[in-house]
């Protein structure tokens, strides 16, 4: 995966150590986890009792527009092992999970899909963040 713009993110301290627990489970040629260890190497790190309250972390609920269609969907990020294959959940070790893991409302990220399509998201509404709703330990 090839994230071809590379906003600022924030990555809570727990998330981060949770994340790369996981990646030290998973052999290095799993897919994603070069791309996801990248975006860990690249974010700021903050305590999650001052994340700020618009950017996706861990278990969060999520609106965005994906392009190039430009259509709104509302997932759940989460771990592969939480990762039930629903509709509405999005595992972090999926592009588009590795892509909007520490963004904030209103930033945009594009990256490219084997076959070489670009695709666009976009950050409209984070109905739900643990860390905004004290559940520090989701």
């Amino acid at each position: 995966m090839e994230i071809r713009t590379r906003p600022a993110i924030t990555v809570s301290e727990r998330d981060l150590e949770r994340l790369e627990s996981m990646l030290a489970g998973l052999p290095d040629d799993q897919p994603g986890v070069d791309a996801l260890r990248e975006e860990l190497d690249r974010a700021h790190i903050a305590e999650p009792e001052t994340m700020p309250p618009n950017v996706v972390t861990m278990n969060s609920r999520i609106r965005f527009v994906l392009g190039p269609t430009d259509r709104e969907v509302e997932m759940t990020l989460v771990y592969p092992r939480d990762f039930a294959g629903r509709p509405d959940q999005l595992s972090v070790a999926a592009p588009a999970g590795i892509a909007v893991l520490g963004l904030a409302v209103g930033q945009d990220i594009e990256w490219r899909v084997p076959g070489g399509q670009t695709v666009r998201a976009r950050i409209v509404d984070l109905p739900y963040q643990p860390e905004r709703a004290g559940d520090y330990m989701l």
